[in-house]
This record gives structure tokens, C-alpha cells and sequence, in this order.
């Protein structure tokens, strides 16, 4: 089974880039985690789409995430919501209509998140929601992963040093890979 994740920050020192990172160590057998990124994707823009079609960064992201078994999406949480930076991804990885299906529909999705605050990514991942729903998705509610105060939950090499939270991370992770393996696609 092969999973894509993806980091909603473009930070070097991100914690969701770290938590990916530390998901990728915790992937029950047979199980591969993929790092996707939304780097270089730009402003989505429907006179570029039109003119110029899809960003190779835009193109390369939505193969990786079309040939998966199921993605997450490492969500930070800017002023109590999505950032703009990863829907904006979203809405390219969207593009064109037509392809909606082919890369989001019925495809296992499950958002976790750390966050500096002490409320983890509670409303970033509701907020998510909606966009999932629209793009019919196949979303895992069977558990919720959110780190907060991340600060103390990962070292300053960007490791995951809280013991608590690595094995709800683990156990988040073998539960998704469970619902990917039920859900037909």
C-alpha cells in the first residue's frame, strides 16, 4: 500500500513537515508513506490554467496523489483555519474539473496536524471538511490527531520526542491504513 502525505507548510522548521516525517517511520508493514509537496505550486490563477494549463508542480503532485492508496494532509492551523497556501494547492490539484475524480474521488483522506498553540489544528481540520466532501472523498474519521504546544512535542532537529504523541501517531496511521484497505476504490 502506498500513502501520500502532505505537508501544508512551506517552512523549513515545520512541525507538519516533521510529523510527516515521523509518520513515515511508523507505517504498519507493508505500508509506504510518500512525501508530496506543495512547493512551487503558484497562485492558482484560471487565466495561467487556460493560457499556459496545468504547473509541472501542479501536474507531478496530482500523478503522485492519483496512483496512491490514500493521503493525508499534514495541516497547520493559521487564524483558526485552513492556510491559504495548502487550499490553494488543493484548488490546482482540482484542476480541471474533470480530474476531480480521478485524483480525489472515493480516495481515503484523514488531516492531522501540529500546531505552537494550545488547541492543536481542532478548527483547521473541520475546516477541511467541506473541501473533502466537494471533492468526494472517502474521509477516516476513526481517530483524531492533533499535537498541540508543539514546541515541547518535537526536539530542535524537528523530531518527535513526545512519547504520548508518537503513539497516538502510530496508532492514527495503522488505523488509516486499515480504513484504506476497506474502502473500494
Amino acid at each position: 500500500m502506498r500513502l501520500v502525505g502532505i505537508s501544508g507548510s512551506l517552512r523549513a522548521a515545520s512541525y507538519n513537515s516533521a510529523l510527516l516525517r515521523a509518520a513515515q517511520g511508523m507505517t504498519p508493514d507493508g505500508v509506504e508513506l510518500v512525501e508530496g509537496s506543495i512547493r512551487g505550486i503558484p497562485l492558482y490563477d484560471g487565466d495561467v490554467e487556460r493560457d499556459q494549463g496545468l504547473p509541472e508542480a501542479v501536474v507531478a503532485l496530482k500523478e503522485l496523489i492519483a496512483d496512491s492508496d490514500g493521503l493525508l494532509l499534514f495541516t497547520p492551523e493559521y487564524n483558526n483555519g485552513v492556510p491559504g497556501v495548502f487550499k490553494n494547492a488543493i484548488d490546482w490539484l482540482s484542476r480541471p474539473a474533470s480530474d476531480i475524480d480521478r485524483v480525489f474521488g472515493g480516495r481515503p483522506v484523514a488531516v492531522l496536524g501540529a500546531s505552537p498553540g494550545p488547541f492543536g489544528t481542532v478548527m483547521s481540520q473541520a475546516a477541511w471538511l467541506p473541501v473533502l466532501r466537494t471533492l468526494g472523498t472517502a474521509p477516516w474519521f476513526g481517530a483524531r490527531m492533533m499535537i498541540p504546544h508543539a514546541g515541547d512535542a518535537f526536539d530542535a532537529e524537528g523530531r518527535l520526542v513526545d512519547e504520548n504523541a508518537r503513539r497516538r501517531l502510530e496508532r492514527f496511521i495503522g488505523g488509516f491504513a486499515e480504513h484504506c484497505r476497506t474502502v473500494a476504490r
